[in-house]
Order: C-alpha cells, then sequence, then structure tokens
C-alpha cells in the first residue's frame, strides 16, 4: 500500500471552504481512479496548514494517478489561499482499534533516519516497541506508519477520538517518542497535531 500526502500551506479563514471543496469535488474524483483506496484530510485551523492524504493498492496506481490529480491539487490551494508540497510514502504499518467518528484528532510524529539502509530493522522496531503501547492510551482509535526509503523519512500518525484524549495522552507519548529515539537511531525532526477533517482512508490492517 502506497500513500500521497499534500500538504497545503493555507489561509486559517478559508479552512472549512478548503475541506468543503476536497470533501464534494476532490474525494470522488480521486476514489474513481484505478487502485485508490480513499482519501483522509487534516487541518490545523490556527496555522493553515492541512494535509490531504489519498491510498493506494501500489506503487504503480500511484504513480499513474500523478498527472490527473495535478489540476485538483492546484485548485484546491486556489480555493484555499495557500501554496503545497507533496509526498510520496510506502505505508509500512496501520493498525485500528475502532472506527474513527467525528471530531477525532492525530498527532504526527516525523522523523529521519541515522542510516536509510535500516529502514526495515526500524519498522520492525516500531511495530515490536510502540505498536503494543498504544492500546495503553485512553481514547486511542488507529496509528500508522508510513516511509519513504530513498529518503530516509517517516511518518507516525496516531488518532483519537476527542481532542481531550490526545491532550491527555501528550506526555507520555513524548516520553516513549523519545525512548524509542535514543535508542533505534531515528532524529524527530517535527510533532504536530491537526483536526481530523475527513476520515476515508481506507486502509486495511498492515501489522
Amino acid at each position: 500500500m502506497y500513500a500521497r500526502t499534500t500538504t497545503v500551506h493555507a489561509d486559517p479563514q478559508r479552512i472549512d471552504e478548503g475541506i468543503r471543496y476536497v470533501r464534494d469535488e476532490v474525494m470522488p474524483a480521486v476514489q474513481g481512479m484505478p487502485g485508490c483506496m480513499g482519501l483522509s484530510m487534516l487541518s490545523d485551523r490556527d496555522s493553515g496548514r492541512c494535509i490531504v492524504t489519498t491510498s493506494w493498492d501500489s506503487e504503480e496506481s500511484m504513480s499513474a494517478s500523478r498527472e490527473a490529480v495535478r489540476a485538483m491539487r492546484e485548485q484546491a490551494t486556489d480555493v484555499m489561499g495557500g501554496r503545497f508540497d507533496v509526498d510520496e510514502w510506502e505505508i509500512a504499518v496501520m493498525h485500528r482499534a475502532h472506527a474513527m467518528g467525528d471530531g477525532a484528532w492525530a498527532r504526527l510524529t516525523y522523523s529521519r533516519l541515522h542510516d536509510a539502509g535500516q529502514a526495515d530493522r526500524v519498522i520492525e522496531a516500531w511495530k515490536a516497541n510502540i505498536l503494543p503501547r498504544m492500546e495503553e492510551f485512553d481514547g486511542f482509535s488507529s496509528v500508522s506508519l508510513m516511509v519513504d526509503r530513498a529518503a530516509g523519512r517517516g511518518v507516525g500518525t496516531m488518532c483519537f477520538d476527542t481532542r481531550q484524549a490526545l491532550d491527555a495522552s501528550r506526555d507520555a507519548a513524548g516520553r516513549m517518542r523519545a525512548e524509542f529515539a535514543g535508542r533505534i537511531g531515528v532524529d524527530i525532526t517535527e510533532v504536530v497535531e491537526m483536526e481530523v477533517a475527513i476520515h476515508h482512508l481506507r486502509v486495511p490492517e498492515m501489522v
């Protein structure tokens, strides 16, 4: 499974307009493309940063969609009044404790490997050390890990049922993150907390 993320640095006053456009125009069009599994959207209403993720059944399907989605991406940024960055990832892990409802929040942890050739080792260590501890958090709903092997980068996304559950997990998640990074040889480059605006990524369980 693969994913493409489009990070839009938008006008905070136009977030709702952007969500409507992605939900009503982009999502139906993209889901009609061969190999597309689904779409999600995260938003930070304070900064205007939004992340739209599409999931694909193969790297070939994702590659074949690049030109078709270009115009929609540019239109979305016009609607939201911002600029965008695009990344493509391999989905290494997906685990859901239960279905996500409205009002969910996500914490994204971006990381960089000390040695890009050690991606498989880090993924297996993440499965063994991080994944089993997710169920300990009240309000935990799902977690995923996506990697860019060539660049030696990764992003883990941990979702919670409510903003309150996200807030309550912050200190413990920070300690877990620091412990894992120091032991495995990973640099944490950014941690972001965002509202889950659209949750239809539909990636199957992958652990």
